[in-house]
């Protein structure tokens, strides 16, 4: 059984090393260069643009309005899913590891990561309305596989025996971006969530008269209570579909990120001298590493893929999973929806994982606190994982209120990202097996949580992070054949609403779809 693990092992590092190697972080950081430039930098020229329809109209009734409509959900409630999905553990641990094996100047390349994150995220969420349709129970449904059917899917080329399209190739994309997608979600959407959230909980709210109890070998029934219970909160909520687990979502989300960020502003501001020293580093060690993450080219490197790997964990720009919960907004116009998409890499990545960076480099001073950024040092008893509750902790110690707040902190983010994922593997299964029996992958899903709270192998993760890498491979592919598409419907909408051209609105691939939302936006004015 070992030798089996063992090449299983060699096996999945090997296919992880591609996806998110090299040439999956080419892949991914090029489309989004390609992206920006053909869209004429939007995120930067139509900043005021993107900026006014996101965050500058969060509390008009349009954005924040409960929809009747079966499946349909808000604006403001398509994005706490997304961001609930997004918005992690990578965002507090995995930021903290990029700092530790990158440098202080993985931070500048998870900023690169999202600039162009932000535009590829845009060209999915517009994708993503464009190529949506009804499912059989009503209620919309929108993703990677659609735009790869249906988008990739009507390209035709010359060979040997005269005229062909790729339907058939866009059509095995698309079934492969969905199988690896509910693979991703029982992983990293669910046990490898849970299992931080076990972890996190049981040592900073430990009851040593639960957790010196051992069954199932070495499991702690600590933590197997700590699972049932997650699993319990999980089954209620998924188990009501995409409208209960928006409900959830637009509840936690806002909350859960702007306590995280004061509690940040507060660590930030007690150690205001390190703040511009904090900077420098991030700056200067982009280009220049310190000496633990290595010399030359080769530390920029390391600084660079742990940037971007980092970002992309966190952000998921590129993935294409955000945009199924983004397609059941009630939003008619695609470049509205992928301005959403925008936001919410800037709201995950530029906001809450900064805070997260600036915690750690700042607690303490450069060389001191809980990491020292010159030489690489943890301080002792810490790791990467542990470092933000340390940092915490040095100005909230009394009761290890810091770590304490981490862990609650960590429990929301975590538990969020269970809940979005739910949503995305039912979507994935949807388009495979029907929207009938989305059901049975709900009650699957509820499932696993519980091996993430008894499992300590670290493989399963590593599996799971794997097929989340796939997961952009199909993806990436359908958004580049698509980039004239969304430029098209970009500078459609702008020709509209910003040089006021009398022109016909682009809205859907389906005629009937596109007369209808033509319809509804006549009705709204």
């Amino acid at each position: 059984m070992e030798a089996f693990l063992a090449k299983v092992a060699e096996i999945n590092g090997s296919v992880n090393g591609v996806v998110w190697g090299i040439f999956g972080l080419a892949l991914l950081i090029g489309t989004g260069v390609i992206v920006t430039l053909s869209t004429k930098v939007f995120q930067i020229s139509h900043f005021k643009l993107w900026w006014k329809n996101t965050i500058g109209s969060l509390f008009t009734s349009n954005v924040l309005k409960h929809r009747k409509e079966k499946g349909v959900i808000s604006p403001f409630q398509a994005l706490c899913t997304a961001l609930a999905a997004t918005v992690g553990t990578g965002n507090i641990a995995g930021v903290a590891a990029a700092i530790c094996i990158g440098g202080a100047g993985a931070v500048f390349w998870m900023w690169v990561a999202a600039f162009f994150g932000m535009m590829t995220n845009y060209a999915e969420n517009v994708l993503g309305i464009y190529f949506r349709r009804k499912n059989s129970l009503g209620e919309w449904s929108g993703g990677a596989m659609y735009y790869l059917q249906d988008g990739v899917g009507r390209y035709s080329y010359k060979d040997a025996h005269g005229e062909a399209t790729l339907k058939k190739p866009g059509k095995i994309l698309a079934v492969l971006f969905c199988i690896f997608a509910m693979l991703a979600s029982f992983g990293i959407g669910s046990m490898g969530q849970v299992n931080k959230i076990v972890a996190n909980v049981s040592a900073a709210f430990d009851v040593k008269a639960l957790s010196d109890i051992t069954v199932f070998g070495e499991v702690s029934l600590y933590n197997i209570i700590i699972g049932v219970v997650i699993m319990i909160l999980t089954a209620v909520i998924t188990l009501g579909g995409v409208k209960r687990i928006a409900s959830v979502a637009e509840k936690i989300v806002p909350f859960m990120v702007v306590l995280f960020v004061a509690g940040s502003l507060v660590i930030i501001g007690i150690n205001y001298k390190a703040i511009i020293p904090a900077f420098k580093a991030i700056f200067v060690n982009a280009f220049a590493p310190e000496a633990f993450v290595g010399g030359g080219i080769g530390g920029v490197i390391v600084a660079m893929t742990n940037g971007f790997k980092r970002g992309v964990f966190s952000n998921e720009a590129g993935l294409g999973s955000s945009v199924m919960v983004h397609s059941n907004s009630s939003i008619k116009e695609p470049v509205k929806q992928g301005m959403w998409g925008i936001f919410e890499v800037f709201a995950d990545t530029m906001v809450v994982c900064t805070m997260t960076a600036l915690v750690v480099l700042t607690s303490g001073g450069l060389n001191g606190g809980v990491f020292n950024a010159k030489t690489g040092e943890i301080a002792a008893g810490f790791t990467d994982a542990t470092l933000v509750g340390g940092a915490f902790n040095e100005v909230f110690s009394w009761g290890n209120i810091g770590s304490k707040f981490v862990a609650i902190a960590m429990f929301l983010f975590a538990f969020t990202t269970v809940l979005g994922w739910s949503h995305y593997g039912s979507k994935a299964w949807e388009y495979l097996f029907g929207a009938k029996t989305t059901f049975i992958f709900r009650i699957i899903h509820v499932i696993t949580v519980i091996f993430g709270a008894v499992l300590t192998s670290s493989l399963a993760w590593d599996i799971s992070d794997t097929f989340n890498g796939l997961m952009m491979i199909p993806n990436l592919i359908g958004v580049l054949f698509m980039i004239p598409l969304v430029v098209k419907i970009t500078k459609n909408y702008v020709d509209r609403k910003v040089r006021k051209k009398d022109v016909a609105p682009i809205l859907s691939y389906d005629p009937e779809t596109e007369a209808e939302a033509i319809k509804d936006l006549s009705e709204d004015k």
